[in-house]
């Protein structure tokens, strides 16, 4: 007896064999002393993100790191006495991005309805369903908090002009308007926020400075619309989430360029 749900993955694979399978294997033997991967994609572990399907991918092209609600934990900065190293899995796979893998491009991908996010939201309107014993709980409270605060600005008051993302590094500081359409839903709102909070957090970890600062990497915010299949791409100097499509997509390659000028 297999459950339904493990069949499923079982007659994938099997699936995978007869089909795709000499094709990756093929791309798999070309690139296996060298590959070179450019990117490396934060995303959330959500099942209708697929990152390489919606970026055409192929076998090499970019490290994926997926958890709750796309979150890379803040670094606790000391000033002058430096800098605590964090011990978890995002930091870690930024290290091995970067520093050990020599890539140029960090980038940030949430998206709409994200079940971590909404739940994010519950806890901050009703902190008595807050679970001292849900670890996913204790990771969103811990990770979400600066995005609720920004949140509530952006709340407070609809003319109160854009968010402020500051990083010790003040390349990396930006400003955000969030959703001047008033087209998304209080959650999505916070969704984007967060993925914005994000880029601060990268800033914050002290072996990514010597990279930052030579612009040897860029950090970059994407939004996915679960329901419309659209990615939009954060735009600097338009402080917005701009929808790529044919018409804005060589404005912004341009921006990033300048970026990096």
């Amino acid at each position: 007896y297999s459950m339904p749900g493990l069949n499923k993955i079982l007659n994938g694979v099997i699936r995978f064999r007869q089909t795709v399978r000499k094709d990756l294997v093929k791309q798999f033997e070309k690139i296996r002393d060298d590959p070179h991967p450019t990117a490396v994609f934060f995303t959330c572990m959500d099942s209708r993100m697929l990152p390489a399907r919606f970026t055409q991918s192929q076998v090499g092209d970019m490290f994926v790191v997926r958890n709750s609600g796309n979150m890379i934990p803040h670094a606790n900065n000391y000033g002058p006495v430096g800098y605590e190293v964090s011990v978890t899995t995002e930091p870690a796979a930024l290290e091995l991005a970067v520093k050990r893998g020599k890539i140029n491009h960090v980038i940030v991908c949430g998206h709409s309805d994200c079940k971590a996010i909404n739940t994010l939201y519950n806890l901050h309107k009703c902190p008595k369903s807050f679970d001292p014993e849900s670890p996913m709980d204790h990771w969103l409270r811990r990770h979400g908090y600066n995005s609720l605060r920004k949140l509530e600005q952006r709340l407070a008051d609809e003319k109160a002009g854009p968010l402020e993302f500051v990083s010790s590094n003040p390349l990396f500081s930006f400003s955000a308007v969030i959703d001047e359409e008033n087209q998304w839903n209080v959650e999505d709102r916070l969704s984007q926020i967060n993925t914005l909070q994000q880029l601060e957090n990268i800033a914050s970890h002290g072996f990514l400075n010597e990279f930052l600062e030579s612009r040897k990497v860029d950090l970059h915010a994407m939004w996915f619309d679960v329901y419309a299949g659209e990615m939009y791409m954060f735009s600097k100097p338009r402080r917005k989430f701009v929808l790529i499509n044919e018409d804005s997509v060589s404005g912004l390659e341009d921006e990033v360029i300048a970026h990096r000028s």
